[in-house]
């Protein structure tokens, strides 16, 4: 993929990624790490995790195809294309987050084994993406023939759809441990721009909420 290719699939994503799925990220941090060190944002975008987990760590790394406006004065960025390149770091993080980034790459394996590589040995490794079991994105494959965040106006953003059974059998793959599963407990409502009240999401988070997460654990040893 040419230089140009690359910027401008990049760009496609905005750089940015909706509030509840930064508080589910969020949440998962102050539920694994104690405080402290490296957090390598992978496919950071503007960087808008920051905010919403700066007082869990030290310094920020961001890594992403460009540099988007409005990326953390205090970060430390470094450019990289994720499918060609992989990451250049080893061992270097307490926690490696690739919110909402994994779904923009053609190979999805690769990408889970460089940042199990960027993760310091104990260090957790963080990933967002669409929920294709989401009631809304079940309901979209059934009428249009593809999942909602994967229709046409997602491409060629977005390229690569994973099910969490998929998720768990790369983090199994990759040897991370303890991996588990959560949702971001916000929904849209097929046919509407409406989203289903926070209580309702909550009791179903598989079907009514519109990303997902895994986490896992790298081996200390």
């Amino acid at each position: 993929m040419t230089n140009a290719a690359v910027e401008a699939r990049a760009r496609a994503s905005l750089g940015t990624s909706g509030d509840a799925i930064y508080r589910m990220v969020a949440a998962a941090v102050a539920a694994r790490h104690p405080g402290g060190g490296t957090l390598l944002d992978v496919g950071c975008g503007s960087g808008r995790l920051w905010p919403f987990v700066r007082g869990r760590f030290d310094r920020y790394v961001g890594v992403d195809a460009v540099r988007y406006d409005g990326f953390p004065a205090e970060g430390e960025f470094h450019a990289a294309e994720l499918d060609a390149q992989g990451l250049p770091f080893a061992g270097a993080a307490e926690v490696v987050a690739a919110v909402e980034t994994i779904e923009h790459l053609e190979n999805p394996r690769a990408f889970v084994r460089a940042l199990a590589r960027a993760a310091k040995p104990g260090g957790w490794v963080i990933v967002t993406t669409p929920n294709q079991l989401s009631l809304l994105s079940r309901a979209t494959l059934l009428a249009k023939g593809e999942h909602n965040a994967f229709r046409d106006g997602s491409y060629p953003a977005h390229i690569t759809a994973l099910l969490e059974v998929d998720l768990r059998r790369i983090a199994a793959e990759c040897g991370l441990e303890e991996a588990a599963v959560a949702f971001s407990g916000s929904g849209r409502v097929a046919g509407s721009g409406r989203h289903y009240p926070g209580w309702l999401s909550r009791l179903w988070p598989r079907g009514l909420s519109d990303n997902l997460l895994l986490a896992g654990r790298k081996p200390r040893g």
